[in-house]
This record gives structure tokens, C-alpha cells and sequence, in this order.
């Protein structure tokens, strides 16, 4: 039987729908078409996602209904359509109120010489270079891994002898100078405590993977920091029911989002008035792009996303790049390990994590792989 012409193969439908639209909802990017007088008259299932509308609801707006109208975006469009060529922009910030600043490679191009249809190809800005900046993270983990040994030997043996001895000058000491014992007592503590958070970078053992419910672990901490230090906090929860479970371990992923939600609590505490902060817990899968892993030749997928988002001061702008280094704090107090942590512990489950902060509004997000032998939903 001969080949249908390429024409008709074009305009079949398979399952109800184009083999156009087929095509295009399979990319994992945005992809939506601009008509006259700035209608949104096409959006893939990728646009949904990035815009949180249905393609229904985008197609009765017009582009400025969607984004700010001073975004960027709106003058590419003019731009390619007055020069009828392509326009390409990085690191473009195509934030929306209800997207947050998020950071896309932009591409607006005519559907054809003379025709006003802009054609708009959103690319989340960076994954690679998330997955670069996941590497030095590690190798900024095994930087400390190899300090807190160092440290272990030389520090941690010499302060057991200084506590012992500050106890029995204690046992003897007037009331005065039993208040500096205690101090010596307190500091060499704190010292130790600080090596052994150290210490657990240097844990190198291959994850035991396990099927994990995020919503249970999400629960999990939800209960443990409103029981401690996020009382008075407002918690709202949007999970998405399909996901899958994340292989992993349980124990790990808790401190993860733990320590993700004392920041946001921290945050909070110098942010809005008392009764009015708020820690979102959200889950999501996105058909994302898989990610070729730095050094091999391996192809991952990272479509399972959740984040934990703060109406905090936010993050200074200074300290952003930096945020999961070790020994990088914005806290006063704080030692600048637990986000370093976080990262560490996010790496070795294959995944990644990122911050965009602003005034009132702070989203930190983690995409992870899901288990090879499952189905995507």
C-alpha cells in the first residue's frame, strides 16, 4: 500500500488530535503562537504547565493578560514581527504573579514572511548549568568531607580534654568562676556539634533506595515543625495525587525538606506581621527535559518536582549564586551547613535543586528522577 503524501500526514488526526499538535505537546517546552493584536491563539501542554492555565482559558487572553506588560516578553514579539526574523533572548525574566521571577531563554519568530503570527519558544533558562553547579556543590561536600576529618583528629580529641578538665575545676570553683567553666563547657559543645555536621559530608555510602511517598514525608514535616518552630505559621499544602513514589530514603529526604522548611520559618521571622506568614508545600510532575549528567553519558529525567515556598524577607540578591555553598549563611547565628547539606543530599538522589527569591515570595525547588521501572503518569 503507498505512503500517504506528507500533506495528508500533516493535517490526519490520530486519536483526536493533529499530528501538529502531537508533535508539539510532546516538547517539554513552552511553546505558544501570538496572532493578531496580541491573542494567544495556540498553547501546548507545556505552555498549561508554565502558565497554570488551561490552553482553553490561555486562548481567550491576550499575551499582556498573562505576563506583567512591561515583561520583556511582549517587546520580543514586537521585535520579531517588526524585523520579520527571529528574536532570541537569555536568561529572560518571564515571571508572572503567579509563576514568581523565572528565568527563560526566549525565541519569538514569524510563522512566515509577512505574517504577523509570532511563533514563542520558552526554554527554562539553566538546567545544565544546574546540573554544573550540582557537581561543584558535591565537590565543595567533599572539600569539607576532607576538613571535618582533619578537624576530627585535631580538634575534636584536644576539646574532650578541655570540657573534662573545665568540669573538675567546676567541682571546686566559686559561683563566679563556675559561670566560665560552664561557658567552656557550652562552647566546646557547640564546637563539636559543628564537626559533627561536618562529619556528614563525608558519608560517601551509596544511597539504600527505597520506594518514598513525598506527600507522607511532606506531612511528616509539616506536623514536626508546627509542633516546634514554625508555631503560629499558616501551612497550605497543593499536591499532585499522580505522582509517583521517588526512590530514595525516607530518613534523608525528611532532613531535606526540614531543613528547606526551619529556613522558610527563619525567614518569616523577619518578614511579614505576626499571624500572616506562610510555608506552601507543593508537588508537581513535569514532563521535563532529560538532562545529559556531566562526565558520562548518562540521560536522566528529573520530572518530579516539589517545592516549599516562604513569604519571608527573602534572599539578598549578593547571596543568592552562593546560597548552597558551605559555610554561606544569611542567619546571624548560623553556620552555613544546611542548605550545603541540602544540596549534598539532593545530589546524591540524582536530583537538583535551585532558589528564587524575592521580597515576600521565596520558592525552593527540587526536581527529582522517578524509578525507572515505573510508568510516568
Amino acid at each position: 500500500m503507498p505512503n500517504k503524501p506528507a500533506q495528508e500526514l500533516t493535517t490526519s488526526c490520530l486519536d483526536g488530535q493533529s499530528l501538529q499538535d502531537l508533535v508539539l505537546n510532546a516538547i517539554s517546552n513552552a511553546v505558544i503562537v501570538i496572532g493578531e493584536a496580541n491573542h494567544i491563539i495556540y498553547a501546548n501542554q507545556a505552555a498549561e504547565h508554565f502558565f497554570g492555565m488551561s490552553a482553553t482559558s490561555l486562548l481567550k487572553n491576550r499575551i499582556e493578560d498573562v505576563v506583567p506588560g512591561d515583561s520583556p516578553l511582549i517587546s520580543l514579539i514586537a521585535q520579531s514581527r517588526s524585523g520579520g526574523a527571529a528574536v532570541s533572548e537569555y536568561e529572560v525574566d518571564i515571571g508572572t504573579p503567579r509563576t514568581g521571577v523565572h528565568l527563560m531563554d526566549v525565541q519569538a519568530s514569524p510563522l512566515g514572511e509577512g505574517d504577523q503570527r509570532c511563533l514563542v519558544h520558552l526554554q527554562e533558562r539553566g538546567m545544565a548549568q544546574k546540573m554544573d553547579k550540582q557537581l561543584i556543590h558535591r565537590g565543595a561536600a567533599r572539600s569539607v568531607s576532607a576538613m571535618s576529618a582533619i578537624l576530627a583528629h585535631e580538634i575534636k580529641n584536644p576539646l574532650a580534654g578541655i570540657r573534662g578538665a573545665a568540669q573538675l575545676i567546676e567541682q571546686n570553683a566559686s559561683a563566679a568562676d563556675r559561670t566560665l567553666t560552664q561557658l567552656i563547657c557550652e562552647e566546646t559543645d557547640r564546637i563539636r556539634k559543628l564537626v559533627d555536621r561536618m562529619e556528614i559530608f563525608g558519608d560517601s555510602r551509596r544511597i539504600e533506595r527505597h520506594p518514598v511517598n513525598i506527600h507522607q514525608v511532606l506531612d511528616h514535616v509539616r506536623r514536626i515543625a508546627e509542633a516546634s518552630f514554625a508555631k503560629g505559621i499558616r501551612f497550605t499544602e497543593t499536591y499532585d495525587p499522580s505522582l509517583p513514589p521517588i526512590p530514595g530514603d525516607r530518613d534523608q529526604l525528611i532532613q531535606v525538606f526540614l531543613n528547606l522548611t526551619k529556613n522558610a520559618a527563619d525567614a518569616i521571622a523577619d518578614g511579614p506581621a505576626p499571624g500572616e506568614g506562610e510555608i506552601a508545600f507543593s508537588t508537581s510532575y513535569r514532563p521535563g527535559v532529560r538532562l545529559s549528567v556531566p562526565g558520562s553519558g548518562e540521560r536522566i529525567g528529573l520530572p518530579l518536582e516539589v517545592r516549599v515556598r516562604d513569604n519571608g524577607g527573602g534572599v539578598p540578591k549578593d547571596i543568592e549564586p552562593y546560597l548552597f555553598d558551605p559555610f554561606v549563611t544569611t542567619k546571624r547565628n548560623g553556620t552555613g551547613l544546611g542548605l550545603a547539606l541540602v544540596a549534598k543530599i539532593v545530589g546524591d538522589h540524582g536530583g537538583v535543586i535551585e532558589c528564587m527569591s524575592e521580597p515576600r515570595r521565596t520558592v525552593f525547588r527540587v526536581l527529582l528522577p522517578w524509578q525507572a521501572d515505573q510508568k510516568a503518569p
